[in-house]
């Protein structure tokens, strides 16, 4: 009990300044505070967590910015741990749904132990015969909005052309073989003929292609899909996006995931063809995993047993250490990362 009562040092990764333009390691610095390793009394519904691996992930570039509009997260604090989606080991617990010991993914701080006063956040893992790093890609948040994003915002059918850009990383791997799972044919682009080749041999695209290797963009999708495209996944943005119309087919379906072209222009690129909206009846539609988190028992029932079975697989890309954390993320945005970006914090 004495041992619970003393204090105990506390890694953590904080945001120097609001950044602007492309992140650097030196926006973020790693510093030492300490924490006691017990929830204080007459605390309530609160967790104590020790972080086990932390999610780099696109959508944190924004909040390293100083948001001036609205937007669905806010700013990381100057001189404050940043925060993210992890997985961790609950120390101690004054809320009723989480006991010593438990299991669980969600929002925590980039940081070895981390107090968190909104459990709700936090979702209890059953499932353990996994590796627990891929409740931060395949089982946790990514995994969650490749389901969505395909499934319930695009419902594809047999036969179907598919496209995903930036299709090797974190949710887009797991789009192209949801894809695959529906009977679709399927096409990604990646930055590098590595990432290209796991998608033809490992994740079992049907196609791919460098994206940097391909001067005109529209001529590169008519090679690829000659038919035209029913269903895109967009990542990326910009001149993609802008391409990616032209080559819509009538009625097709867009889920807008990402635009990480875009996350460190000061002033983003404008789209030109949006009026391939109107005469294809495509529909565009933005989204959010949170908005779908209520399907994700359906969801464990359709990947676990596929993971298990060896019908989807997953390629992860760990950073070592809490110290390595700043470059995993900064990394994200030069495609830097094979795969899934985390850090195993111990």
């Amino acid at each position: 009990m004495a041992a619970e009562q003393e204090a105990v040092s506390n890694k953590r990764v904080i945001l120097s300044n609001y950044v602007t333009g492309f992140p650097k390691e030196s926006d973020m610095k790693i510093t030492s505070g300490s924490i006691k390793l017990k929830v204080a009394e007459g605390s309530k519904d609160t967790v104590l967590l020790k972080n086990l691996y932390l999610s780099c992930d696109p959508y944190m570039r924004w909040r390293m910015s100083k948001l001036d509009r609205p937007s669905f997260v806010d700013s990381f604090h100057p001189g404050e741990p940043i925060n993210g989606y992890g997985v961790a080991k609950v120390l101690d617990s004054t809320h009723p749904k989480y006991a010593k010991d438990d299991l669980v993914w969600g929002s925590t701080g980039w940081e070895e132990y981390s107090l968190v006063t909104a459990p709700q956040l936090l979702i209890k893992i059953q499932h353990t015969d996994v590796p627990l790093s891929y409740y931060t890609g395949i089982l946790g948040m990514p995994g969650v909005t490749a389901y969505a994003g395909l499934y319930e915002v695009c419902s594809p059918k047999k036969g179907e052309y598919v496209y995903v850009s930036a299709a090797s990383g974190a949710v887009g791997q797991l789009v192209g073989q949801f894809a695959k799972l529906a009977g679709c044919y399927v096409v990604g682009s990646a930055g590098s003929k590595e990432k290209v080749d796991l998608l033809k041999n490992k994740f079992g695209f049907d196609d791919a292609f460098n994206y940097k290797e391909e001067p005109d963009l529209d001529a590169a999708l008519k090679r690829c899909f000659p038919q035209g495209i029913d269903i895109y996944f967009e990542n990326v943005g910009g001149k993609m996006l802008d391409a990616v119309l032209l080559n819509m087919r009538l009625r097709g379906r867009i889920a807008v995931c990402g635009m990480i072209s875009q996350y460190n222009l000061e002033k983003p690129e404008g789209v030109h063809n949006l009026e391939q909206l109107i005469g294809k009846r495509i529909r565009l539609e933005g989204f959010l995993a949170g908005d779908y988190y209520h399907l994700y028992p359906k969801f464990l029932e359709l990947v676990i047993p596929a993971i298990r079975e060896g019908k989807m697989v997953y390629v992860e890309d760990i950073a070592e250490g809490l110290e390595n954390a700043p470059a995993a993320l900064v990394g994200l945005f030069t495609g830097r990362n094979v795969g899934k970006q985390l850090v195993a914090v111990a």
